[in-house]
């Protein structure tokens, strides 16, 4: 038993995970991933926005540590063609066999659109689409169908996993959630509270009908006493997923506008300083695991103990005096 205990409402042992990459080259982390697996963190979670990719971090970790199950949360649904996603994901799967979880999400109209010049159309479609399409694929027969968002034909991997990866969709609202309780093998979700993980909890179990479905959170976490400052710098990362309109969304679904307008109303107008200064501390506190390290194991046990199956805890540099690895050894499942 960890310290996170065991998931009540689902009856299952909980996964402890960490977001990768570690701070340091690539090539540097096998030490580190080891010393994961020896603090009890079972699981490493990647993601892709402008930094590494989602797959190579996990390759090497596929090579140098086998204790640790690989997943990504996530890969955007829109910057990879249909066969060139289920090729990585075949050969992931292959390299780790029944250790890899593929999760997909249609990422956000910044990073799409912006970043990657692609079309932010139909999301819902699109990250269904390529859950189906991936379940087709991973079948190793060939696949000729027409989808909504695109057409494939006459593609077939060349590689069949021994073991088909469990197929994750991100998810903010209830549409998504409920395709990812219903299509794929469970969901992950992010920016949001221990209680909040209750009502998106319940739309999966509604949605699933009674079948165990996987529940991944990324968990963002600062184990530090200082909390002026950690809030300080939290209210920036906020400001920058709050105000993307999916992730606005999301928070007025779960009943945060009265909080948030303020910050939302000065950031259409271009007044950066007091969108910042808008945020209460009550959304800041709500939304990132911070105080001492017993603290924060505490309130990171509350997404567990709320319906989440699955960790990904992700260390905010907020406070400068705060070490990344000091605080992965405070957190670690075996402290």
């Amino acid at each position: 038993m960890n310290a996170y205990g065991a998931a009540p409402q689902h009856g299952t042992t909980v996964r402890p995970g960490m977001t990768v990459p570690l701070p340091g080259p690539l090539h540097s982390h096998r030490e580190k991933l080891g010393e994961l697996a020896d603090l009890g963190y079972t699981d490493i979670w990647s993601a892709e926005a402008d930094g590494a990719d989602a797959f190579t971090p996990l390759a090497l970790a596929a090579a140098w540590e086998p204790r640790l199950r690989l997943g990504t949360a996530i890969v955007p649904a829109y910057t990879r063609s249909p066969a060139c996603l289920a090729q990585s994901v075949a050969s992931l799967a292959d390299a780790a066999p029944g250790r890899f979880a593929i999760g997909i999400g249609s990422s956000s109209n910044v990073i799409v659109e912006r970043w990657n010049g692609v079309p932010f159309e139909e999301p819902y479609k699109k990250v269904r689409d390529v859950v189906r399409f991936l379940n087709d694929a991973l079948s190793g027969e060939k696949v000729v169908g027409t989808y909504d968002t695109f057409k494939v034909d006459g593609f077939r991997l060349g590689i069949k996993p021994e073991h088909k990866p469990a197929i994750l969709v991100a998810a903010l609202r209830e549409g998504m959630l409920r395709l990812a309780a219903r299509e794929a093998d469970g969901t992950i979700i992010n920016w949001l509270s221990p209680d909040d993980v209750t009502r998106v909890a319940q739309v999966v179990r509604d949605a699933a009908g009674g079948v165990p479905k996987e529940i991944v959170a990324r968990i963002f976490v600062c184990p530090s006493e200082n909390a002026e400052v950690v809030r300080q710098g939290a209210r920036f990362a906020i400001a920058a997923y709050l105000n993307v309109p999916v992730y606005a969304a999301f928070h007025a679904w779960l009943g945060r506008s009265d909080e948030l307008k303020g910050m939302w109303d000065a950031w259409k107008t271009g007044e950066r300083k007091a969108a910042l200064a808008a945020i209460p501390d009550s959304v800041v506190d709500d939304l990132i695991v911070h105080g001492s390290p017993a603290e924060c194991r505490e309130k990171i046990k509350r997404y567990f103990d709320n319906g989440v199956t699955t960790s990904s805890l992700a260390i905010m540099p907020f406070d400068p005096q705060l070490k990344h690895w000091d605080a992965v050894r405070a957190l670690a499942p075996n402290a």
